[in-house]
């Protein structure tokens, strides 16, 4: 949970991209936008240009952000649905790219720019590259001691494998098994713990691929190289409907908890301005119609909190 979990390049038609391509493991797979998607898969969005500014919540932005006049997101743009790169491969668009256009119009700016950076490195780009991550982030009470976290969607964790499960995988048994999972993800924390428990217990420890980029992870499965991949349950869904036929969920959806906004603890100003966006873009719908563009609004929350209790 960035949890985090299956992208595919250009919301990747798994079934169309090169395998062979990618059987280098340190080689990165295809640019996005290199695949044939469609239009309706690829280039999914929700127009946020009608959303309009509220003044008291406008009042609330720091001075430096409106000089701006626009809000800088960092996200790691591999990981549709939630972000991913339009069939130009270029354009950044999902429902954590959406989100972060909305609280600008809400803030009256003119918009966001979301900028693509490894997962990992988000939280020490706060405050100098970006004011805001919206990627994916899993509220934990250890990414609460670094980072302000405003709650918008709660998600879960689940395993893809290749389609058939042709390495029979279970995922009530992960001992000595080879799983791929994101850098920086609650994923990679949650399968090491996993691993450590089959450790304990004298069986063979999961072997942990981490990768920067959740689409070299989704390609590796589908070839077989990996048993299976951990991510977050509506990015697992998604990967899975435009993987034409190369991947399948396996198990239940476990682990469930609230995703976030991370804005730095060094401004507090920021922070309670996105919480107030945040909070009227649910109070008038808007987050619930953001994320059913992609499939999503299950997940959709009330309330957003900063830092809850988790």
């Amino acid at each position: 949970m960035k949890t985090k979990i299956i992208a595919i390049p250009s919301v990747l038609a798994l079934g169309a991209l090169s395998i062979t391509a990618c059987s280098n493991p340190d080689e990165k797979p295809a640019a996005a936008g290199t695949s044939s998607s469609s239009q309706t898969s690829s280039d999914l969005s929700f127009d946020t240009s009608s959303i309009q500014a509220v003044p008291e919540i406008e009042a609330l932005v720091p001075e430096s952000v409106k000089k701006a006049g626009t809000l800088k997101n960092g996200a790691s743009i591999d990981y549709a649905p939630a972000e991913f790169f339009k069939s130009d491969g270029k354009t950044p668009t999902g429902y954590d790219v959406n989100m972060a256009d909305a609280i600008a119009h809400v803030m009256g700016l003119k918009g966001a720019t979301t900028e693509h950076a490894e997962f990992a490195t988000i939280i020490p780009s706060l405050g100098s590259k970006f004011d805001v991550g919206i990627s994916g982030f899993t509220i934990t009470a250890d990414r609460e001691k670094e980072v302000n976290m405003i709650s918008f969607i709660e998600t879960g964790t689940a395993f893809a494998v290749a389609k058939g499960n042709p390495k029979h995988f279970d995922p009530t048994h992960v001992c000595g098994t080879t799983v791929g999972v994101q850098n920086g993800t609650f994923q990679f924390d949650y399968i090491t713990q996993l691993s450590k428990e089959c450790t304990d217990k004298g069986e063979k420890a999961v072997t942990i691929m981490p990768h920067d980029l959740q689409t070299d992870i989704a390609v590796r499965v589908a070839s077989g190289q990996y048993d299976a991949t951990l991510a977050d349950s509506p990015v697992i869904g998604y990967t899975i409907e435009r993987s034409e036929g190369s991947l399948e969920q396996v198990g239940d959806v476990v682990e469930s908890a609230p995703q976030g906004i991370i804005v730095s603890k060094d401004n507090e100003q920021l922070t309670k301005a996105i919480q107030a966006a945040v909070q009227y873009l649910m109070d008038n719908g808007y987050v619930e119609k953001i994320l059913s563009t992609y499939g999503s609004n299950q997940g959709a929350l009330k309330t957003a909190q900063i830092n809850p209790q988790v």
